[in-house]
């Protein structure tokens, strides 16, 4: 194992996670990128980039509001406009903004009335800032942006052009920063399942092991619970991506899928569980489903390719749907960070016309859905992986390379685990069949 696991206060005496040395590097990494493309400057609405610029954060509930933003003009530092409380906030505590933290107000999602100007005041606010530095004629890259403001800025005779493309960029390839805190963000759901698989049993609901799980994470200082998906019994078959308040009965598949927050980087960190005992078709699902998470798994190494990994997962019509985009995100990969989902994304929708390059430093979630021949329990598993210099390391550590059955601690189909192992196993025989069958199969592999 590469990868140090940290507490997750500061100290003295241990070179931990350098939140300077994040925040730098984060910001150079959009400075460089802006540098290089034709935007003149960029506008960013998105919560995530306004982090990942500024290292500003008023807390999730703002997540959707697009209110708050941020303008970085070529060759120079970013500048936010925040709720007035949370600006003067940033002036006192953020240093390295200083009095570029600045009131400053959109439409709270069309809340603020077009006559309120709102929308013309915002786009005032950036038309002075680039007339000043001599960047208004040229063109205004943004992430996402309410019409309005849109319409405004356009009036104010600014261009405006993608910059969502520059920002998914330069979040692709993971600081070392970065890396440390999404491999803490992990570990915390680590103890989280731990404590929800001993809490399984009949009678407990989906709810209510979604707030044992939000109680354990925010406890360990989680700054955002973003979701719990907690499906069991029949709702497993079709995926319904959302809890209900289901009672778990013996013999229930169930599984979870844990999305948090740690100092704004993310999980999404799938589980596949049965209560009190297992079907046997239930244990071939689970066994093909961890089948292909292997066989994916195996190819992440630098100088492969996302179409390699989707090659050695099943056409959709092997597992009941019309086509790709039918099963979409069942047989997945997808960047993790600052956002659930970043680039690269990795799907048999997308991969094979469009494949990227696996490079170091890229982190990414590897999920995959197997239905079971009994037609309503399926087996859904996921584990998150960070790319190095000469292959890969998982970061999800709770055990999953058999089947857990609730109710006897770390009891698998085949009886207890072993409390002696590798964090994660080498691949079987059939894993690498079917690597070296889909490469001669589907004859993909990395393109310029």
């Amino acid at each position: 194992m590469g990868l140090k696991t940290h507490g997750t206060m500061a100290v003295d005496w241990e070179q931990r996670i350098d939140f300077d040395r994040l925040r730098r590097e984060r910001l150079q990494k959009a400075k460089d990128l802006l540098k290089e493309s034709s935007m003149g400057s960029l506008l960013c609405f998105d919560m995530n980039n306004v982090r990942y610029l500024t290292s500003t954060h008023i807390g999730t509930w703002a997540q959707d509001k697009a209110n708050r933003f941020t303008l970085l003009p070529q060759n120079d530092e970013p500048i936010l406009w925040d709720f007035g409380s949370a600006a003067k906030h940033h002036q006192l505590n953020c240093p390295w903004l200083g009095e570029r933290s600045r009131p400053g107000i959109s439409m709270l999602r069309g809340a603020m009335t077009p006559e309120m100007g709102r929308a013309e005041d915002v786009a005032k606010k950036i038309r002075i800032e680039l007339e000043m530095r001599g960047l208004h004629k040229e063109p205004v890259g943004i992430d996402i942006i309410e019409l309005p403001v849109l319409f405004a800025l356009q009036r104010e005779g600014l261009e405006v052009v993608d910059g969502q493309q520059l920002m998914s960029e330069a979040r692709v390839i993971k600081t070392q920063d970065e890396i440390s805190l999404l491999n803490t963000s992990a570990m915390m759901v680590d103890a989280a399942y731990d404590e929800l698989y001993r809490a399984m049993k009949p009678g407990l609901r989906e709810n209510e092991a979604v707030g044992l799980v939000s109680k354990v994470l925010y406890d360990l200082g989680s700054e955002y619970v973003e979701a719990v998906n907690a499906i069991s019994g029949e709702r497993c078959n079709p995926h319904p991506h959302v809890f209900s308040d289901r009672v778990l009965r013996p013999g229930d598949p169930v599984y979870y899928d844990i999305l948090h927050s740690y100092m704004g980087y993310r999980t999404c960190y799938y589980r596949c569980f049965t209560v009190g005992y297992a079907s046997h078709a239930m244990v071939d699902a689970y066994k093909r489903c961890r089948d292909y998470l292997d066989a994916a798994i195996e190819l992440v190494r630098p100088g492969r390719s996302t179409a390699e990994i989707a090659a050695v997962w099943p056409k959709a019509q092997d597992f009941g749907f019309a086509n790709e985009e039918a099963a979409f995100a069942l047989q997945y990969g997808h960047g993790i960070g600052l956002a659930i989902w970043e680039k690269p994304v990795i799907s048999r929708l997308v991969s094979f016309e469009h494949p990227v390059e696996i490079k170091p430093g890229m982190v990414f979630a590897l999920e995959t859905f197997w239905p079971s021949t009994d037609g309503w329990s399926a087996a859904r598993i996921e584990e998150e992986i960070v790319v190095t210099a000469t292959g890969h390391e998982v970061i999800t550590r709770f055990p999953a390379e058999q089947l857990l059955v609730a109710g006897a601690h770390y009891y698998t189909v085949n009886g207890p685990l072993p409390t002696t192992r590798e964090s994660e196993s080498s691949p079987s025989q059939r894993v690498l069949e079917m690597i070296e069958t889909s490469a001669k199969t589907e004859r993909v592999g990395v393109t310029g």
